[in-house]
């Protein structure tokens, strides 16, 4: 699977992802750290890429089913407060967006 990973999410998940066998990149590795919320989505789709986000806005902005959103509804967390949030979580993730699934909210 490929991610975009949005600003409020840190770029150290890209490699965690790809330890995981997924393409990933940041918005900051594509010159996008400053781009409206309507411009990072638009990129989501055109690449297909699912978008990996803490951001409400999206949840409206891929309407109507514009692009997959993975949509993490967590606190602020260190890199590996994340990742130990996410690991347990993580293969009905993509078992969810494997099956079709649009919009993955995570707990």
């Amino acid at each position: 699977m490929k991610f975009l990973i949005d600003a409020q999410l840190p770029p150290a998940l890209c490699r965690w992802l790809r330890d995981r066998g997924h393409e990933a990149e940041h918005v900051s590795d594509i010159g996008m750290i400053a781009a409206s919320d309507g411009a990072i989505a638009a990129r989501a789709e055109a690449d297909g890429a699912v978008l990996f986000s803490k951001d409400e806005d999206f949840v409206l902005l891929r309407l109507p089913d514009r692009f997959a959103l993975l949509w993490l509804r967590c606190g602020n967390a260190t890199n590996r407060a994340l990742g130990a949030w996410l690991e347990p979580r993580w293969r009905q993730i993509e078992v969810l967006l494997e099956d079709g699934e649009r919009l993955v909210e995570v707990r």
